[in-house]
């Protein structure tokens, strides 16, 4: 059973939000272990800010890969069948030959860092119609009024936005915008046995 996705408790968990979405995506209730959600709640949330308070900065990148990294090791020992890559810099962009659109177009979700007023963590989890489908973690009521985004109430379990892909690829801190290249990160995350690949699939590759 898959559970619906979840929006952030506070002004500061986009992090460890995007990424349990991510796992919730992709997976079962029933195979979610435990220490999975140890794990993204114990690493994320390890940025200070200028009072020395520990969380209200957010989460790092190197959270971001460490947990990208250590989701990789679970599956590679058996314990559930994920796969992650963590990408940073010039490789993380939307478009023709983007390793973020490939990723989606097979089954993958993928947790990118945008800009929401603020660097901002949310869960992409497939694409329509030449448009990004986005579970946006922070809970907001009005319409953004802006060209190509479309709020989305009626999609609980994938995804609560439609978003143009020239948005994203700004090197501006506008709304959605991916930002300066080198500040560009992004978890990409599969559930192995659902991952669409040639073998199980021939309309991917048409």
């Amino acid at each position: 059973m898959k559970n619906p996705l979840h929006y952030q408790l506070s002004e500061y968990d986009c992090g460890p939000t995007a990424m349990l979405n991510a796992i919730s995506f992709l997976f079962e209730r029933e195979e979610i272990s435990p220490v999975i959600i140890r794990n993204i709640m114990l690493y994320c949330l390890d940025c200070y800010d200028g009072d020395g308070i520990m969380g209200k900065r957010g989460t790092s990148s190197a959270a971001m890969m460490f947990l990208s990294n250590w989701l990789n090791g679970y599956g590679k020992i058996g314990q559930l069948p994920v796969s992650s890559t963590y990408l940073s810099g010039k490789s993380v962009r939307i478009g023709k030959d983007s390793l973020v659109n490939d990723a989606l177009c097979r089954g993958g979700a993928v947790v990118v860092r945008l800009y929401y007023d603020c660097a901002h963590y949310v869960l992409l989890t497939g694409i329509q119609d030449g448009k990004i489908l986005m579970f946006a973690p922070y809970y907001a009521e009005e319409e953004y009024g802006e060209p190509g985004i479309i709020q989305v109430k009626d999609q609980p379990f994938w995804y609560n936005r439609i978003v143009d892909e020239e948005r994203f690829n700004r090197e501006t801190t506008e709304l959605y915008a991916l930002g300066p290249e080198e500040e560009r990160e992004a978890v990409i995350i599969y559930n192995e046995h659902t991952k669409k690949t040639m073998e199980k699939t021939i309309e991917y590759f048409i």
